[in-house]
């Protein structure tokens, strides 16, 4: 469930390469919808293919895959090779998820040790996505998107090389099963037929859905009056907090539910009075909800993990995976709506308590 664009330069600009190749709204749109749609079919059977085969293997593969796309829109720089780029890259992106966190889990074997890795890691991913964000345009300006789409290509393509060479347990690298269909059915069997893992799939979907809502940041900064050259150093707040939410959970153990539970609830707060707050200040509220959320993501993540007793551990992950996708594809539907920004990030927060809620439960 690690996003793939943190430290890659072309985040933050490849929506402008789009538009200067001549390419309309409607038609960047139909390419976010075709990598959506690709994540969307490909989730959940790749984390059984990542189950039954082989979890670095696949983990590497789905780098590489990601980095072809990367590379053919810079070959082909027009729709169709656009188009292709963001299938490979939902395809890449399905291959990855969930299967480093699996090895991850097999190879330390308890919750709380994988807390802190994980959250060390996020914490790192973060800082690696705002350091790019700041790079990208001096990038830009020596070399262009060609520059760009290099210093991209090259790190997303070390680390699925560098995954082959990772060290893990038997069990984390080939799960003995009686084959594809009846390892994706015994995952699917374990988030069905265990309460326990059901609530804990829902919750580990539902978190990272409410990260969705940065898409929105901009919007709701302007909207408080930021300036154009304001809303980067924004942005850099939010980033940073959540970099310090990952480094918190890194530090606090996931065995109590407490943690989470408190963490939600005050991320609600302060997304709801942040986003009402009719002053540029209310966006450090917002951010520190979005550090709040960062913590909680690892410690979801981390009782996932944890409740998990079968062997189709990428194929539950997966699941959450999809979850969490069409959670924020049911927040952008929301957000549609004919209403301000400011009442509907509060309005947000409501489900969000019902999130955290959930996690009181035994």
């Amino acid at each position: 469930m690690r996003a793939c664009a943190e430290g890659v330069l072309l985040y933050p600009v490849y929506a402008l390469l789009f538009a200067d190749t001549g390419l309309t709204t409607a038609e960047i749109s139909s390419l976010f919808a075709i990598w959506s749609v690709v994540s969307f079919v490909c989730e959940i059977p790749a984390g059984a293919l990542a189950d039954v085969w082989s979890r670095k293997r696949l983990y590497a593969l789905g780098e590489l895959t990601t980095a072809t796309g990367f590379t053919l829109w810079l070959i082909w720089p027009s729709y169709p090779g656009f188009a292709l780029g963001f299938a490979l890259w939902g395809l890449g992106g399905a291959f990855s998820s969930g299967t480093l966190e699996s090895l991850v889990y097999e190879r330390l074997g308890d919750s709380s040790a994988y807390a802190t890795v994980i959250g060390r890691a996020d914490t790192v991913g973060l800082l690696a996505m705002l350091a790019a964000t700041l790079l990208a345009a001096p990038a830009f300006a020596a070399g262009g998107y060609l520059l760009v789409g290099l210093t991209s290509i090259a790190p997303v393509t070390l680390g699925g090389l560098l995954a082959l060479f990772l060290v893990g347990t038997p069990e984390a690298d080939a799960v003995e099963s009686d084959g594809y269909l009846s390892t994706l059915r015994a995952g699917l069997s374990e988030v069905t037929g265990s309460g326990t893992v059901a609530r804990a799939a829902v919750i580990a979907a539902a978190v990272p859905g409410f990260s969705a809502l940065d898409e929105y940041l901009p919007l709701l900064s302007r909207d408080k009056g930021a300036s154009a050259a304001t809303v980067p150093l924004l942005f850099a707040v939010t980033a940073l907090a959540m970099a310090a939410g990952s480094a918190l959970a890194s530090r606090v153990s996931p065995a109590s539910s407490r943690p989470l539970t408190v963490s939600l609830l005050l991320a609600a707060g302060l997304l709801a009075a942040g986003a009402l707050i009719p002053h540029l200040s209310g966006m450090f509220a917002v951010s520190a909800a979005f550090g709040l959320l960062q913590f909680a993501m690892v410690h979801a993540e981390s009782r996932l993990q944890e409740s998990i007793t079968g062997p189709s551990r990428t194929t539950v992950l997966s699941v959450a995976g999809f979850g969490a996708e069409v959670f924020a594809v049911g927040l952008y539907a929301f957000f549609a709506l004919p209403m301000p920004l400011a009442p509907l990030f509060a309005l947000a927060a409501i489900p969000l308590l019902t999130t955290a809620l959930l996690t009181t439960r035994r």
